[in-house]
């Protein structure tokens, strides 16, 4: 939703982000967040966690139906900057923009707090991975240790002190780190492709006798369709960050590169996970694969090329999760900034410096990952809990904004001057939808009670935040969606207080 003169500090907000909208993010830079953000450290495990789950031709199915799903949603993406290029922020913008502002509240809310939850995560890889250089030293018996504990708070604050320095720069250092990251994983598909054995990869390919290890022992993988389902929950978390350049939509140097960013992005990263996924079966056999140590990619190319490639990807690993970092911190005040000069937060999230930063937005956000972050890492079983609550919260506002397109296409908004692909765009959102509510659904019902307890506290900054701004603080439409989300609270909190779901704090 664009910004308008009449919100509080508005003259503020429009004078201090002159510098980023006078250049803008480029569609290099705009891509470089989507694929910043979507590859992390997942696609160094991807290979063994896949390999757990399914053979060969069911991950091939199970490939093209996610890739396929998780389009429709880049195409929806892609499809609203263009239909509504008017509208400001991704996935916060389209919440409010079709069901008013406790709902883009919401969106906001959830994606903000996922966001900074899973940046711990990428502290605690990034400390790992550079434990590999000294051993002992940083990690120890699969904990951080103080001087890892350390080494991540200083790159916490570092990154978080390159945001305030200015968006558009930290933005162009995140070009040059994708790029960086980016090189590891294609030297990992050359070096695995000259090595592929095709015998080796179709030994069993559905998966009829392979045993893989589980917890009690080797088991089977199952049916075809089990083999799909499984590996199919893997694939929801790898592809989060695919909204990057959409909630950069109002410092893009043209709103038509919103759309072509996400897709870009998207399509590149889709390549990269399948050729490093399937590769990795021609040349390990599965069950070897489903019992390798993490990174995965750095035992497999150890044993193809020698031990350097450990070192290798260990390297990359680094490079990506620090890149990924820097991504998530950037989405996380981009997502504080827009709802607060909205009247959604409230105003002091709106506060930028005069390199356009929102300062306020990035310092809390680093406070409250570092309070998460001296809690996971000597309590990794809480962090365990609180990364998949992270994930639920993300999903919902992925399904908010395909309804919005669905919204959109039915009543025939954005479409009276122009009804070209107004067909394509109605099955892409049903489509989009129908994937976006089976993502909700694989996150389970347990982690959605949780994020409405989340949801329900922060309705306190809403109400906040509308009484600041003296506005209206709920529609009689938006009492019933807070109904929804208090019933859900109370029903969390009645599973944690029965014991039929324990989350570890």
């Amino acid at each position: 939703m664009s910004t308008t003169s009449s919100r509080p500090g508005a003259a503020h907000t429009a004078a201090s982000a002159t510098p980023v909208a006078a250049a803008g993010l480029s569609l290099g830079a705009l891509t470089a967040l989507v694929v910043g953000s979507m590859i992390g450290g997942g696609i160094f495990n991807l290979p063994r966690q896949m390999a757990q789950s399914a053979a060969p031709g069911p991950l091939i199915i199970g490939w093209l139906v996610t890739g396929a799903g998780m389009l429709m949603l880049a195409f929806v993406f892609q499809t609203l900057a263009t239909r509504r290029p008017d509208v400001d922020g991704g996935v916060y913008g389209y919440a409010r923009a079709g069901f008013g502002p406790f709902m883009g509240f919401n969106s906001a809310w959830g994606y903000w707090i996922s966001a900074w939850v899973g940046n711990v995560g990428y502290l605690v890889l990034l400390v790992t991975a550079l434990g590999h250089f000294a051993p002992g030293m940083l990690v120890q018996d699969g904990q951080l240790t103080w001087v890892g504990f350390a080494l991540g708070s200083v790159v916490l604050w570092a990154t978080t002190a390159l945001c305030i320095a200015g968006v558009r720069e930290a933005a162009i250092v995140n070009v040059v780190v994708t790029i960086a990251k980016v090189v590891p994983i294609l030297m990992f598909v050359v070096l695995t492709a000259l090595a592929f054995r095709m015998d080796l990869f179709s030994a069993d390919i559905w998966g009829h006798v392979t045993l893989v290890p589980g917890d009690d022992g080797p088991m089977a993988l199952g049916n075809t369709l089990d083999q799909i389902k499984g590996m199919m929950l893997v694939t929801v978390w790898v592809f989060i960050g695919i909204e990057g350049a959409s909630v950069f939509s109002q410092r893009a140097r043209t709103r038509k590169d919103v759309g072509r960013a996400t897709v870009m992005g998207f399509v590149a990263v889709l390549a990269l996970l399948i050729l490093v996924n399937l590769l990795s079966y021609g040349v390990m056999e599965q069950a070897r694969l489903a019992g390798v140590t993490d990174p995965a990619l750095g035992s497999i190319l150890a044993e193809t090329v020698g031990p350097w490639g450990a070192t290798l990807i260990a390297l990359g690993l680094s490079i990506s999760v620090l890149g990924a970092f820097l991504s998530w911190t950037l989405l996380c005040a981009e997502i504080l900034r827009l709802p607060a000069q909205e009247h959604v937060m409230p105003r002091v999230f709106a506060k930028d410096n005069a390199k356009g930063s929102p300062v306020v937005a990035l310092i809390v956000t680093g406070l409250c990952t570092q309070a998460l972050l001296l809690r996971s890492t000597f309590q990794p079983d809480a962090y365990d809990s609180l990364i998949l609550l992270a994930s639920s919260l993300i999903l919902l506002p992925y399904l908010w904004a395909t309804l919005y397109q669905l919204k959109l296409v039915l009543t025939g908004e954005s479409y009276e001057h122009d009804s070209h692909g107004r067909g394509r765009d109605l099955a892409v959102a049903l489509l989009g939808t129908v994937y976006a509510i089976w993502l909700v659904y694989a996150a389970g019902p347990e982690y959605l009670g949780l994020a409405a307890i989340f949801y329900a506290v922060g309705t306190l900054l809403y109400v906040w935040a509308r009484r600041e701004s003296r506005v209206r603080v709920f529609a009689p439409g938006e009492l019933a969606v807070l109904a929804v989300v208090l019933a859900g609270a109370v029903w969390g909190l009645t599973m944690i207080a029965q014991g039929t779901f324990e989350l570890a704090l």
